[in-house]
């Protein structure tokens, strides 16, 4: 065996181990069971957030469901995030990344993916809300189930619904916005007003090195 080939063989090596120290790198991995909120915790108005028929269904006042489970700690950086998303008419809701758990308002930390297809804010489905938005026309539609897909690299976050880019953004190395920064943290899903109905299922993620 050659020197460079040994030394081929030991940059492997080591890249290799360095992946295996990353935990559950990609693999896909469930964030709802089905049948319970087990892993999750919502904010303010606990009750705005049910299970029914195998599905989160966030309804009611101002609320977030953050993810506190196991899978990484319910800590993210780089990741694929997947879900089945249905709006009703007139509803209004999000899933965010990189944030953590806050008892009251609106979420102070991490970005919000918006789920919107007929409330009256312009900002609709797919958007990554108010730094890469969807403006007016949605690419859900209401009573629908659609497919929410999210991928963060680096600073690099792509959206696709139903396997349509509708963001693909890159964050500048001059950016600020507050807490709206590409960090790391957990998942959230909004419970927006009492008029609106959002439903969530087959809740995936896959945790990237």
């Amino acid at each position: 065996m050659t020197r460079k080939l040994m030394l081929v063989l030991a940059l492997a090596g080591l890249f290799l181990s360095g992946c295996q120290m990353i935990p559950g790198m990609g693999k896909w991995y469930s964030l709802f069971d089905g049948k319970t909120l087990n892993g999750w915790k919502a904010s303010e108005n606990k009750d705005t957030f049910t299970v029914s028929d195998g599905t989160i269904v966030a309804h009611g006042p101002r609320s977030h469901l953050f993810y506190v489970g196991s899978v990484n700690n319910a800590d993210f950086k780089n990741f694929e995030f997947k879900a089945d998303v249905m709006t009703t008419p007139g509803s209004n809701s999000g899933i965010y990344f990189h944030t953590e758990y806050q008892e009251k308002g609106w979420p102070g930390k991490g970005f919000e993916c918006q789920v919107n297809t007929t409330h009256t804010d312009p900002k609709k489905t797919g958007g990554l809300y108010s730094v890469q938005d969807v403006m007016n026309d949605a690419p859900s539609k209401d009573n629908e189930w659609f497919h929410y897909y999210i991928k963060v690299e680096g600073k690099h976050v792509i959206i696709k619904i139903d396997g349509k880019t509708t963001v693909d953004w890159t964050q500048p190395d001059n950016w600020e916005m507050g807490g709206r920064k590409i960090d790391h943290g957990t998942i959230a899903l909004q419970g927006h007003d009492p008029k609106s109905i959002v439903y969530y299922k087959n809740i995936m993620i896959r945790p990237l090195p």
